[in-house]
This record gives structure tokens, C-alpha cells and sequence, in this order.
């Protein structure tokens, strides 16, 4: 009786209920670990399996890490060049403020003006006077100052354009074996779809309208340089080698011979640059570009289908009036019926008139002369 009467009042073991309150949940082959960790087991992942080659199923798993390689190589280029691409942005946000300023402080009548004027001397009165009525609708619609916006992304991209792609075609033109070498990269350029080049062009230039143009120009590029090559190569060699054996220069030949008439074909890519520039801007309003693509991605963001039309519409009259202008830059002299360009148009008409106050007034000379 006393053995057992002191056996029932010891009690339990206070060491054995302090480690069951430990890991109350747990098990006996978890419990040390979760006490340790101050988790319970169903607060605990499966643990991960490990990727297992199947020789049935080879690329269920990636082998090589080029996710991994790109990340390492964008962060080494942001860390250590991040200097070099905003002295990058300088030149683009000079000449990307100076037209956003003519555009945009130019009243917008005179504007109107002057656009319409151009498309008149450039594609005929037809031209001018659809290129007219066009804009003043859009102006009617509330969307002056994104069209005005736009247009001064897409020429400034168009510029930076010509001055990269005008040298390196004529390069290409002169060097099959750089033409070998570039002809890759520019097929790169062309297939990689436009959303691709907006993360590593956030991640270096940041966002804004000039990281847009950035963007741009490296969409918008390639066609440019195409064409210049091809324009230059289709160039007839009896005319080359004519004026060779008059004892022209490289220089006198590419800019006497080859240049002039390979125009029309540059000129075709330089409309396919901007043709490709104009989409370019839109799909940059992804990254804060502004214009008439950040209406229709706000019309998007909203479902305000009202918006977004407004966007669309300023964008295909922009696309035409821009597109016919740039058609007709590429038409020769001779297909123009031997007739030039400051014949026609508006400085033709100016040219006109004043040849006919000229002739008045010789007319009227010797009727004065008379009279005195």
C-alpha cells in the first residue's frame, strides 16, 4: 500500500509533458526537428523532388539556364555601363524636346497649315486637302496634342534611323562579309516580337518617352538598313564602272551614281521605318510613353471603348497621311514626267505667280515710259 500510495502521488514525469507541450502535433520521427524549428508539421512544405533526367521525356526540366545567364548578364550590364546608357539618352532627349516643342508651341492652326501644305507639295492637292480635313477632325475629337506627341516620337526615332542605318547599309553594300555578319542580327531584330525589347529597355534607360524612342529605334531599324544595302547593290554596274573610267572618286561615285539612284529604294525603307516606328510608339505606352498609344491603353485599363477609339482613330490618320507622304519622296524626276519637285505644289504656284508680277511689270514699263 505505501509503495503504491507514494507511486500515485509522484505524479507524471514533468520532463515527459514538457517535451509532449513542445510537439504536441508532431510525431516521433519530427519531433526534435519541429521543436527545434518552432513549427508544427502541417505548416511544413513537401519537400521539393529533385529533377530526374527521363531519357522518354528529355525537356520536361531545363537543362541549360539561359533564364538564369540572361538575368546575371542584364543585372552586370545595368551595374557597370548604367553611365553609358544615359549619356545614351541626351542626344534622343535633345532632339526629342526640340521637336516635342515645335510641335506642340506652334499654334495649332498654323500647324495644320503647314502639314497640309506639305502633304500638298509632296503627294498633290488631293493629298493636302484629306490631310486637312482629316486633322481638323481629329483636333475636333480632343486628341491634338497626343497626335502632336506622336508625331514628335516617330521623327525622332526616324532620325536617329537614318543617321545609324543610312552609314551601316552603304557599309553592307560595299562588304559581303559584313553583310554575312550583320544579316543575322537584323533577322534577329525583325522577329523578335516588341514586347520583348521593353524589359531590358526599362531595366537600362528606365521608363519615359525617351526610352521609348530608344525602343524604337532598335524596332524600327532594320528595314532601313535592308533596303540601303539592296538599293545600292542593284545599282547597274555598267553605270559604276562608267564612272570609274571617268576617274570618279568612291565619294564622287556613291554620291553622283549609286545614292541617287538607289533612292527610291532607300526611301521605300525609309517608309517601312516609319510605318514600323508609328507601331513601335504604341506598343511603347506600356513604359509611360505618351501620345495617342497611352489613350488607347487607358481605354483599355478602363474599358472605356469611347477612348480608346479616339486613340485608334488618331493613329491610322497619322499611319496614311504619313504613309502617302513618304511614297511619294521615293518617285523619281523622271517619273514625275521630267518635272521638279519645286514645280509643283504650293512653291510651284508661289513660283508662278511671281513669274507673272514679273511679267507685268515688264509689261507695264514702256506704257510708263511712254506716258512720261
Amino acid at each position: 500500500m505505501a509503495s503504491s500510495a507514494s507511486t500515485t502521488g509522484a505524479g507524471p514525469d514533468p520532463i515527459v509533458l514538457a517535451q509532449a507541450s513542445e510537439n504536441a502535433w508532431g510525431n516521433a520521427g519530427t519531433a526534435g526537428e519541429a521543436a527545434t524549428k518552432g513549427a508544427d508539421w502541417l505548416s511544413q512544405a513537401a519537400p521539393a523532388k529533385e529533377p530526374v533526367f527521363d531519357i522518354l521525356q528529355p525537356f520536361a526540366h531545363a537543362i541549360i539556364p539561359v533564364e538564369d545567364w540572361v538575368e546575371v548578364a542584364l543585372d552586370w550590364t545595368v551595374t557597370n555601363f548604367r553611365p553609358v546608357f544615359q549619356m545614351i539618352r541626351w542626344p534622343v532627349d535633345g532632339v526629342l524636346g526640340g521637336v516635342e516643342s515645335a510641335l506642340l508651341g506652334t499654334p495649332s492652326i498654323i500647324m495644320l497649315a503647314i502639314i497640309a501644305l506639305l502633304a500638298w507639295q509632296t503627294s498633290g492637292w488631293r493629298l493636302g486637302v484629306g490631310s486637312f480635313i482629316s486633322l481638323v477632325f481629329l483636333g475636333l475629337m480632343g486628341a491634338w496634342a497626343e497626335a502632336m506627341t506622336t508625331l514628335a516620337l516617330v521623327l525622332t526615332a526616324v532620325l536617329f534611323c537614318t543617321i545609324i542605318g543610312l552609314p551601316i547599309g552603304i557599309m553592307l553594300a560595299r562588304s559581303d562579309r559584313a553583310a554575312q555578319v550583320v544579316r543575322p542580327i537584323l533577322d534577329a531584330m525583325q522577329t523578335t516580337p516588341a514586347f520583348v525589347y521593353l524589359v531590358p529597355i526599362v531595366m537600362l534607360f528606365g521608363i519615359g518617352n525617351v526610352p521609348g524612342v530608344v525602343v524604337t529605334i532598335i524596332f524600327a531599324l532594320p528595314p532601313l538598313i535592308r533596303l540601303t544595302n539592296l538599293g545600292i547593290r542593284q545599282v547597274p554596274g555598267d553605270l559604276v564602272e562608267a564612272a570609274r573610267s571617268f576617274g570618279a572618286s568612291k565619294r564622287q561615285l556613291l554620291f553622283k551614281v549609286q545614292l541617287p539612284i538607289a533612292m527610291p529604294t532607300i526611301m521605300a525603307g525609309v517608309n517601312q521605318t516609319l510605318m514600323l516606328a508609328l507601331s513601335m510608339v504604341v506598343v511603347a505606352s506600356m513604359i509611360a510613353v505618351g501620345g495617342l498609344g497611352q489613350m488607347v491603353l487607358r481605354g483599355i485599363g478602363r474599358l472605356d471603348m469611347g477612348l480608346a477609339a479616339v486613340g485608334g482613330l488618331g493613329i491610322v490618320i497619322l499611319a496614311i497621311i504619313i504613309d502617302r507622304m513618304t511614297q511619294s519622296l521615293g518617285v523619281s524626276k523622271r517619273d514625275r514626267g521630267n518635272v521638279a519637285w519645286y514645280e509643283t505644289g504650293p512653291v510651284g504656284l508661289v513660283r508662278r505667280l511671281m513669274k507673272v508680277g514679273q511679267s507685268n511689270e515688264v509689261a507695264l514699263q514702256p506704257a510708263s515710259t511712254k506716258t512720261s
